[in-house]
């Protein structure tokens, strides 16, 4: 028996001595978050599942595990000899979590899950299931009590502020604005959970989820007054001071529950279901009125203003500029020298730490090659870490946080010879990537209508790739954030919003054949004005990285005359602006692998 089937086995233990007959879990923390600290990675305890979006349900008798297409891979290989079976999410005959929990509930039946690691829309629907089975439901439980034995604990590192200057705006110019926004909603008050929002409005940053700089922490927005609960071992004296001189009154973290069920609260209250924890809004409602509606600060978080825009400019430049050294080094060195997934990775996390104003990676460098490039999340371990041959391709998805935005990008390599079937497929998802880059689109679109321009290249074949297009990005914050988003497919829960000015998205298609290879080219993008016309008004995109696509692996055969207009003219700019930042062999490296095709 395997360490997940014997925990799986453990759990089944409590769950038999307190009556419970399925037990679901999520990989989210107590804000709904993508990216978790080690505290709260209990799917990942009992499963041995590492993606970032899973649920998982422990019955009597079987447990299944629920992902997105960008795991489905690496799941496979991380469930064998667990127990649990792969639940694949949107595939065909795959039942959707609440689908199973309709099918399988049966009166008498109690479902128990955490109620501060389920959203309040995910809550509302498993009691709504359960009631119509005629089964009851627990959320005061965690699965881990009791089980976890070396349970890491909360993480806990001093915050620090960004200033009024970096940030473009104040404190209290954004919570006026907010709490203008609340009211036009119907709400008095604003209770946030999701830390970016709290992080972004406060202009405080911190170090407790890995890669993300955000403060466990939740924040109740009065008509007079603002409530913040964090540890108290990460108050600084500055932002002591801070919070002070803006009349923020500061609470102990674990003081939400009781202070949401007997201080003073001023009704409504608005909280948005699909970032505030079941218990939170279970809490606020057995007091009060609660609109469910976005939150003002997802939107405002969203759309950069001009400091943060320029600043973003600044950085994406700087960073465009290591990743091109890099990708100069790989060239110049691959088959002189040894190249590991790992070695690579390092050498480019090396380029970036050197950068002004670095604080540190966006996500853990993905450095995959060969077949470890067909897992789209894929990550190299000392088990797994493959050498770089002379031959097919190396993938590598990279980013870094620093004073002035955040960066996110994905380049795709030849390592040496190409089959054509390789050359196609590379060929492909760079025109895929260069006609959503180039797309022009009236004010109203959402990422449904952008998707097209990226796919449609793909479809065209009669291929797809089993994850979104294009996510928002954070300053000087979480390399994914909403609402903005570009895909064709929404699901439960997922947002659709019109894309606005000052708005920063990824371009990522890709094309992923499993047990041989993956590509994938992703360049960010910044929404402008285009034009006004008797049509309408206009919106165009602009290129925040600056960084060749691999001439090697392009065959223009799969190209049509606008294609190679388009990367000829990227490359062009290209040249341009990373120039001044190279020199001798670097530079005549740049010259070669931007040349006109």
């Amino acid at each position: 028996m395997n360490t997940a089937a014997m925990r799986i086995a453990s759990l089944r233990d409590v769950m038999n001595a307190r009556s419970i007959d399925y037990f679901l879990m999520t990989s989210s923390d107590y804000h709904m978050s993508e990216y978790v600290g080690d505290f709260f990675k209990v799917t990942e305890f009992f499963s041995g599942c590492t993606s970032d979006n899973v649920v998982l349900i422990v019955g009597r008798d079987e447990a299944r595990l629920w992902t997105d297409g960008r795991y489905f891979i690496s799941a496979a290989g991380e469930l064998a000899g667990s127990g649990i079976d792969l639940m694949k999410m949107g595939e065909p005959g795959v039942p959707t979590v609440r689908g199973y929990l309709k099918e399988h509930l049966a009166a008498g039946n109690v479902l128990a899950f955490d109620g501060r690691c389920i959203s309040a829309v995910d809550g509302a629907a498993f009691r709504r299931l359960a009631e119509a089975a005629g089964a009851s439901v627990v959320t005061d439980l965690d699965p881990a009590d009791g089980i976890w034995n070396d349970r890491p604990a909360l993480p806990s590192d001093p915050v620090f502020l960004i200033s009024d200057e970096l940030a473009g705006a104040s404190f209290a110019e954004k919570l006026e604005a907010v709490r203008m926004s609340t009211a036009c909603s119907g709400g008095k008050s604003l209770m946030l959970s999701r830390l970016d929002d709290i992080c972004w409005l406060l202009n405080l940053r911190g170090n407790d989820v890995a890669c993300n700089p955000v403060v466990l922490s939740y924040l109740l927005i009065g008509p007079e007054r603002v409530d913040l609960f964090m540890q108290e071992c990460e108050r600084t004296d500055e932002f002591l001071a801070y919070a002070e001189k803006n009349n923020i009154t500061l609470h102990p973290y674990g003081d939400i529950a009781r202070f949401l069920a007997e201080e003073e609260i001023v009704f409504p209250v608005l909280a948005e279901a699909s970032g505030t924890s079941a218990l939170v809004q279970e809490l606020l409602e057995k007091r009060g009125t609660v609109i469910d509606a976005i939150s003002p600060t997802e939107v405002m978080k969203a759309i950069k203003n001009p400091v943060e825009i320029e600043n973003s400019r600044r950085v994406y430049l700087q960073d465009s500029a290591a990743l091109c050294r890099f990708l100069c080094w790989f060239k110049k060195t691959i088959g002189k020298e040894p190249i590991t997934e790992i070695s690579a990775a390092e050498h480019l996390d090396a380029l970036r730490a050197q950068l002004p104003g670095y604080i540190e990676l966006s996500f853990p460098t993905i450095s995959a090659y060969g077949p470890n490039a067909a897992m789209a999340h894929y990550s190299a371990s000392e088990e797994s870490n493959a050498t770089v041959e002379e031959k097919g391709f190396l993938l590598v998805d990279s980013g870094g946080t620093y004073m002035g935005g955040t960066t996110d990008v994905t380049r795709t390599m030849a390592a040496g010879p190409l089959t054509p079937e390789q050359k196609r497929d590379f060929t492909l998802v760079a025109v895929s990537n260069l006609a959503l880059l180039n797309a022009r689109f009236l004010h109203g679109c959402t990422g449904r209508n952008l998707d097209t321009y990226a796919r449609m290249p793909l479809w065209d074949l009669g291929i797809n790739y089993n994850h979104g297009t294009g996510h928002g990005i954070g300053y000087i914050l979480n390399v994914h954030e909403g609402p903005q988003n570009i895909r064709w497919k929404f699901g439960p829960g997922q947002k659709e919003a019109v894309f606005e000015p000052g708005m920063i998205v990824s371009d990522e298609p890709g094309i992923y054949i499993e047990n041989g290879y993956g590509i994938r080219t992703e360049t960010i993008l910044l929404t402008v004005e285009d034009m006004t016309n008797e049509y309408g008004r206009w919106l165009r995109f602009e290129p925040l990285t600056w960084a060749p696509i691999d001439l090697d692996a392009i065959d223009t055969a799969w190209m049509q005359p606008r294609d190679i207009e388009r990367l000829n003219a990227y490359h062009a700019q290209v040249r341009e602006k990373i120039a001044p930042f190279l020199e001798g062999e670097e530079l005549a490296w740049l010259e070669e692998a931007t040349r006109a095709i």
